[in-house]
């Protein structure tokens, strides 16, 4: 293994994340995804995985020549972020070793006479209702399991069950089936079971999982520890499952009525004498490791606007420095409001705990906006730092004031996401003119310059790629070959 490989391995982080092996071209060959980087690529490249390893997976680990990496917040974000890159890149290797492993969503069909709920991993535009996908198969089965016991749901496959379906079932007695196949109910009681049970998955019946918590307190009050233990992981699944998508689904006008509770709850905490209104958040993202980018999201009333969402290249930052990153997209935010005349929020928060709020406060004081109130907000506990002598805050998780931060939080770190992204398209084009002979450094300029973009250059045809100065029909045609 080579040295630059091997340092990389040692360098890689505990955290969250997606990797991208290259070959000796520089070319993408696999993208995976991890809970920690460091763990699951050093895995790779242990003598043991190398002895035992399937034939793809060795000849996959022998191509590997370097490694980049891609920090993100929690697995189902370095999930998502996989499949983009893998869209974007196509990777040999990802073919070759593909085990067409999704997450598991929950499936009905309302066009049955019966309809039950099935566990599928491919959500399709085919008429039938589907809850999720979900990252955690052991939380949907415990879901679905409870669902169809609670509202007495179907489990047997006929599509329209009758006698003969009932001869050899106990559902009825072992899992409280309504027994639709003998008549116990009618057709039109089914139905509203069944509409009972998508509401409860919509995220409509909360009520349902405190039922459900009383039991358990019950059943431990009666020292019966093996049905309140049951009753216990049955209540944290639905918990899980149910109130993440029961916070997604509300009306747009109860999360508007809600931002706007959250942004007041969370101006009387700070202390801050007007209402909240406008909120500005930062995040510093870093490409690779080196490609510095921070992003601005905005919310009014607690609600987010993109029409005042900002993007910023770091400037004057070399490597991944979040603390002077962070001052100098500061700086430049609040140095071009106030030329420019523009509204000052009520509320700047930076993504990250004391040092990047330092920094922001510095850099505000030398603009004369030392008067403005900052925050920042910790991933680890959620934690709201303050560092002009005020203790930090540790709101419950399902503060109001705490996730009018939190949304805004990790809207900001999408919107970084992105435009990462966008990044990394422009300088896999751009790096693709350098392996043209005869395109140096002027010319690739040139014709950067003259048609804007390597995505532009590509669509072009041979004649107008030859009028840029210097280039000519030869150099043209090798062009249009290599971005063909």
């Amino acid at each position: 293994m080579r040295d630059t490989l091997r340092k990389k391995l040692d360098e890689l982080p505990d955290k969250p994340g997606c990797y991208l092996y290259r070959d000796r071209a520089g070319k993408i060959i696999y993208i995976g995804k991890a809970v920690s980087l460091r763990k699951r690529v050093q895995s790779y490249f242990r003598a043991s995985t190398l002895r035992s390893a399937a034939p793809k997976l060795r000849s996959l680990i022998n191509s590997v020549a370097d490694i980049d990496h891609i920090v993100v917040r929690n697995e189902a974000e370095a999930l998502l972020t996989e499949g983009n890159l893998i869209k974007q890149y196509k990777p040999r290797y990802n073919i070759l070793l593909r085990d067409d492993k999704r997450y598991l969503a929950l499936r009905a069909d309302p066009r049955e006479p019966y309809p039950r709920l099935t566990t599928c991993r491919i959500v399709r535009e085919d008429g039938a209702i589907y809850f999720g996908p979900f990252p955690s198969s052991p939380i949907v089965r415990a879901t679905l399991d409870f669902v169809e016991k609670k509202y007495g749901l179907r489990k047997c496959r006929a599509i329209t069950p009758g006698p003969e379906d009932h001869a050899h079932c106990i559902n009825d007695i072992v899992r409280f089936c309504s027994a639709p196949c003998v008549g116990r109910v009618t057709q039109g009681e089914y139905r509203e079971r069944f509409e009972e049970a998508c509401a409860f998955l919509r995220g409509e019946r909360l009520a349902v999982i405190e039922e459900v918590k009383g039991e358990m307190a019950e059943a431990a009050a009666r020292h019966d520890f093996e049905k309140a233990a049951l009753l216990r992981d049955t209540w944290i699944a639905l918990r899980e499952m149910i109130k993440k998508r029961a916070r997604v689904l509300t009306t747009p006008a109860m999360r508007a009525e809600a931002a706007a509770g959250g942004a007041a709850e969370l101006g009387k905490l700070l202390g801050v004498a007007a209402p909240l209104g406008l909120i500005e958040c930062f995040d510093i993202s870093n490409l690779f490791g080196s490609w510095s980018v921070a992003s601005m999201v905005a919310a009014v009333g607690g609600l987010p606007d993109r029409r005042l969402y900002r993007r910023f290249r770091i400037r004057s930052v070399e490597g991944a420095d979040d603390p002077r990153s962070m001052g100098e997209v500061i700086e430049r935010r609040y140095q071009r409001l106030i030329q420019d005349g523009g509204q000052l929020p009520d509320l700047v928060v930076v993504d990250g705990g004391v040092t990047q709020l330092r920094a922001a406060r510095a850099r505000l004081a030398t603009l004369g906006l030392g008067g403005v109130t900052v925050i920042g907000l910790a991933e680890r506990q959620e934690e709201i730092v303050r560092d002009n002598g005020l203790p930090s805050l540790l709101l419950e998780r399902d503060s109001a004031a705490l996730q009018v931060l939190t949304r805004l939080r990790d809207e900001a770190h999408r919107f970084a996401l992105d435009y990462h992204r966008r990044l990394r398209q422009r300088i896999i084009r751009e790096s693709s003119l350098d392996e043209i002979e005869g395109i140096g450094p002027a010319k690739k300029a040139a014709l950067l310059k003259h048609f804007g973009s390597v995505y532009r250059l590509a669509r072009a045809d041979v004649a107008a790629i030859a009028s840029v100065p210097g280039i000519g029909m030869e150099r043209a045609e090798a062009i249009r070959r290599a971005l063909g």
